[in-house]
C-alpha cells in the first residue's frame, strides 16, 4: 500500500463497531457472508474478570452482524466456547481472523488450556492457572461450509512452539495472507525465554524475567489444511531490538503488506500507534520508521479528534482487492498506559479512502 493508511481514513462513526455490555471486546475479524451481510469474529470475555488476566482463562470466540460493513453490529452466537482442559484450545479461545479460502471458511485463532479450577473474579498476573495459559497458547483453525458453522475444530494446532527457536514459549496472534500461488502464510507472535539463567524469588518472578523476547514469525503452508511445520522462519522477520505485535497482512500489486503495532514508539514515532512493511516472499521483510502507519489520534463523525487508548489488533476488510474499512481493538485508557487504566473495549471501525 503507497502511502499511510491514516491519510486514506474517513471519520470514525461513534456507534460503529462491535461491543457487549458486561463483557471485554477485544478483536475483530470481518467478512462478507454468503448473506450479502457482515460478519465481525471478535473475542469477548465477562468483566468480572480484569481485563488483562481474563483474556487467558475466559476468552471465547463470538460472531457479531451487520448490513453495513461500519455497524453497529449485534451479537449472534458464540463460536469457540470452551470445551475442556484435555483439549489444547479447551479453556480459552482467542485472537480471530477470518478468511474465505474457494468455498470454505477458515477461522484463525489462539487456543489455551490448564488444568486448574475456575478462578475467583480478582485474578492475578501471578495465580498458576495466568501463567499456565499463557505458556499453553497455540495457534489453530476451524473450518466451515458456512459463516453461519458448524465449526470443526482439530485436536491439534497448526503452530507449535519449537524448543530451539525464538519461539520457544508461546505461539498467538495469528495473521492469515492467502498467497496469489494458493498458498497459505501466517505472520504470528511468539515469546521466547532468554537464554542467561536467572534466581527465581516468586512464580511471577520467574516468568516475568525468563519471558521477554516478543517476537513476529512466519510461516507458508502450501494450503490451509496443509503442513505448517515446513518453510517456517529460523529468526523473526524483525530487527531483534524492536518491539512488534499484532500483526496482520494482506497482498496487493506491491507484494505482501503487514501492519503491525509499535509497542514503545520506537519506529514509527507514536507509542502504540502502526508500522507498516513490504515482502516479495512473505518470509523477508523491509518496515518504514519515522512516521506512524495509523495513529491513536482519531477524527470521529462528531467533528472531535480523540486520543484512543488502545488501537490494537489491526484487520482490514479488503473489497475487490481494495480495503474499504479497518478495525481495531480499543478502549477508554488514559494516555499511553496500554491497558491498565481501562475500563471500558469494543471493536471500532474506520472507513477508508477509495
Amino acid at each position: 500500500m503507497k502511502g499511510s493508511l491514516w491519510e486514506r481514513m474517513l471519520p470514525a462513526p461513534v456507534n460503529g463497531g462491535f461491543r457487549m455490555d458486561g463483557y471485554w471486546v477485544w478483536d475483530g475479524s470481518v467478512i462478507k457472508g454468503e448473506d450479502g451481510r457482515y460478519h465481525m469474529f471478535a473475542s469477548r470475555w465477562p468483566k468480572k474478570y480484569p481485563m488483562h488476566t481474563g483474556w487467558l482463562v475466559a476468552s471465547e470466540i463470538v460472531r457479531a452482524s451487520c448490513d453495513t460493513p461500519g455497524g453497529t453490529y449485534q451479537f449472534e452466537e458464540v463460536v469457540l466456547p470452551a470445551r475442556g482442559p484435555q483439549y489444547w484450545d479447551g479453556i480459552a479461545t482467542s485472537n480471530p481472523q477470518i478468511v474465505k479460502v474457494g468455498d470454505k471458511y477458515v477461522l484463525y485463532y489462539m487456543g489455551t488450556t490448564h488444568m486448574f479450577t475456575e478462578p475467583e473474579p480478582d485474578l492475578r498476573l501471578d495465580d498458576p492457572r495466568v501463567l499456565v495459559a499463557r505458556a499453553n497458547k497455540r495457534i489453530g483453525i476451524a473450518v466451515s461450509d458456512s459463516v453461519f458453522g458448524p465449526w470443526k475444530r482439530f485436536d491439534k494446532p497448526i503452530i507449535e512452539t519449537r524448543p530451539d527457536k525464538y519461539d520457544n514459549f508461546l505461539v498467538s496472534n495469528p495473521a492469515p495472507c492467502p498467497c496469489p500461488d494458493g498458498k497459505m502464510l501466517v505472520i504470528y507472535k511468539s515469546r521466547a525465554f532468554q537464554e542467561k539463567p536467572y534466581k527465581c524469588t516468586s512464580i511471577w518472578n520467574a516468568y516475568s524475567a525468563h519471558n521477554l523476547t516478543q517476537r513476529l514469525g512466519a510461516v507458508i503452508a502450501d494450503s490451509f489444511d496443509g503442513d505448517y511445520t515446513k518453510n517456517r522462519t529460523d529468526g523473526p522477520i524483525f530487527d531483534i531490538n524492536r518491539d512488534v505485535e499484532d500483526p496482520f497482512v494482506w497482498y496487493d500489486e506491491d507484494g505482501f503488506n503487514i501492519m503491525a503495532k509499535d509497542m514503545n514508539g520506537s519506529i514509527c514515532g507514536e507509542p502504540l500507534a502502526g508500522v507498516h512493511g513490504i515482502s516479495k516472499d512473505g518470509l523477508h521483510w523491509e518496515f518504514e520508521t519515522g512516521r506512524p502507519f495509523y495513529s491513536r489520534n482519531v477524527l470521529w463523525d462528531d467533528g472531535v479528534v480523540r486520543r484512543v487508548g488502545n488501537m490494537e489488533r489491526p484487520f482490514l476488510l479488503i473489497e475487490n482487492g481494495k480495503p474499504t474499512h479497518a478495525f481495531f481493538a480499543t478502549s477508554d485508557a488514559k494516555g499511553d498506559e496500554g491497558v491498565i487504566s481501562v475500563t471500558d473495549t469494543w471493536t471500532m471501525v474506520i472507513p477508508l479512502k477509495d
